[in-house]
């Protein structure tokens, strides 16, 4: 990531107390996180020391209560942390709206007993978690997914393979989804797994076009048993509480979204004010002055998208649209950003040289996880038209 440039994005935020927040979050993206990110990517190394201290800040929890180490803060300032993380380095944002992510499912539907058990840990004592939904034969049909839990006495035993699994391998816990019953959404189930739980083992990471330094992993449950006291919600449960938490995730990965595209904006600003042709900055030239306006344009009207979607549920109002379009429109507009990025800087843009090349590599993924935009536009549009026709 290049240093802040002067149009680094001013926050509106509700109170002093996240305005704190946000200088906190900018000064440990400053000093702990943009020095590494390019050579740590490179080299697919995960940082793990930089989850530590974020747990150890209070950024791990944030979305959550304070009675179990949460940071009571809402949704509207959580994501604009996601934000300040991922234009330093999507890795550690995206890492932190995967925690995130992972801790919905308890803290949401968890018992009391569970909640008090589980949650400081998870949310501030320094673990790590990750979210099983997806199968080799199961992505965006996510409710046909094959990993059975099967009853036996007071545990529950589980087999199966999970994919795509962000934190595979390395993760402390993980929220997972298996069938319990019938077949489709009814019959599913949701669980808390230790990470080394017996019988859980994790393949080799993916070889993955960007986003190097987070593994990427399948997990493999070969009778894996948990007791009941571990079961997130009701049986059957399991598929409307994954639903729910990908309403929120959705929003996490806007808002990593407009941060890869604004430190992309950043370094294309950078280098265009400073490069001469002709005689004079780059930047003065129409053709580059309106892409970097169309540029920034994008990156505000994502913002100002995911940030209504988040007022909203913290009003407790209905968001899954909201939710599904700041998806869509952040993440593509991500696409095209660091796409425009790097043709402002041409042919230095297409090297390991300048951040912006590694950017756009990272931006393609969020097009793609938790949810496809063809699938998030499936979504807006039953909200507008009803469900298809059978």
């Amino acid at each position: 990531m290049s240093d802040r440039s002067p149009q680094w994005v001013e926050r509106r935020l509700p109170t002093e107390e996240a305005g704190q927040l946000i200088d906190l979050v900018r000064d440990i993206a400053q000093r702990e996180i943009a020095p590494k990110a390019a050579e740590e990517e490179e080299a697919g190394r995960f940082p793990r020391e930089v989850f530590t201290l974020l747990s150890e800040s209070g950024l791990l929890g944030l979305p959550y209560d304070s009675e179990h180490g949460g940071g009571d803060q809402p949704y509207e300032v959580y994501l604009q942390v996601l934000e300040e993380l991922s234009a330093a380095r999507l890795t550690v944002g995206l890492g932190v709206s995967v925690h995130s992510l992972a801790c919905h499912g308890l803290a949401g539907y968890g018992t009391k007993e569970q909640r008090a058990e589980h949650l400081p840990s998870m949310l501030s004592g320094g673990l790590l978690g990750a979210y099983c939904l997806s199968e080799p034969a199961s992505g965006s049909d996510a409710a046909s997914l094959r990993t059975k839990a099967v009853r036996d006495g007071d545990d529950w035993v589980i087999t199966g393979t999970k994919a795509w699994i962000t934190h595979g391998g390395i993760a402390d816990f993980y929220t997972v989804l298996a069938r319990t019953g019938v077949e489709g959404s009814r019959g599913i189930t949701a669980f808390l797994v230790p990470g080394d739980a017996a019988g859980l083992s994790a393949a080799v990471p993916e070889k993955k076009m960007g986003m190097k330094g987070s593994p990427t992993a399948q997990l493999h449950f070969d009778g894996v048993r948990i007791p009941d006291a571990r079961r997130i919600g009701e049986e059957g449960q399991g598929f409307a509480i994954a639903l729910s938490a990908l309403d929120s995730g959705r929003l996490g990965i806007a808002a990593c979204a407009i941060g890869v595209a604004q430190a992309a904006l950043d370094g294309a600003l950078g280098y265009a004010t400073g490069r001469k042709q002709f005689g004079r900055p780059i930047a003065d030239f129409q053709g580059l002055r309106f892409m970097l306006a169309d540029m920034a344009t994008r990156i505000e009207a994502g913002r100002a998208l995911y940030l209504e979607a988040a007022r909203l549920r913290d009003a407790g109002r209905p968001f899954s649209r909201q939710a599904a379009m700041a998806k869509l429109f952040c993440t593509d507009a991500a696409m095209q950003v660091t796409t425009d990025a790097v043709q402002v800087l041409g042919g230095y843009g297409y090297t390991q040289d300048f951040p912006v090349e590694r950017l756009m590599r990272e931006a393609k993924v969020l097009q793609i996880v938790e949810g496809t935009n063809q699938i998030q536009r499936m979504v807006i549009a039953r909200h507008l038209a009803g469900p298809e026709s059978r």
